[in-house]
């Protein structure tokens, strides 16, 4: 069974930062695009960066700047460098893998990010 488990949530105050981590298991890891959702309170669920297999990266407009997406293959792990928090960055933060050629997608159960001062 495939599995995606985040760590690295907490609660940082304003200005802080934190670092997520995604470990995969039972895929091949290097084949799929990677990304990092948030959800809200009361909000759906949005992209918040995204790295293909091939390494490319995306972000929203809200993180950029802030935020930086990386893997490590070898590690089967993707990562989520947060710096400069906003309490707007409050969110449970998943996991996301995907892959089009094989037509499968897999979530994380999330991990809860609390910025406050």
């Amino acid at each position: 069974q495939v599995q995606l488990v985040e760590s690295g949530g907490g609660l940082v105050q304003p200005g802080g930062s934190l670092r997520l981590s995604c470990a995969a298991s039972r895929i091949i890891f290097s084949i799929y695009d990677m990304g990092w959702y948030r959800q809200a309170p009361g909000k759906q669920r949005e992209l918040v960066a995204r790295i293909t297999s091939s390494s490319s990266t995306n972000y929203a407009d809200s993180v950029k700047g802030r935020f930086t997406i990386s893997r490590d293959n070898a590690k089967n792990t993707v990562y989520l460098q947060m710096n400069s928090l906003k309490p707007e960055d409050t969110a449970v933060y998943y996991c996301n893998a995907n892959s089009v050629r094989l037509g499968q997608g897999y979530w994380g159960q999330g991990t809860q990010v609390t910025v406050s001062s």
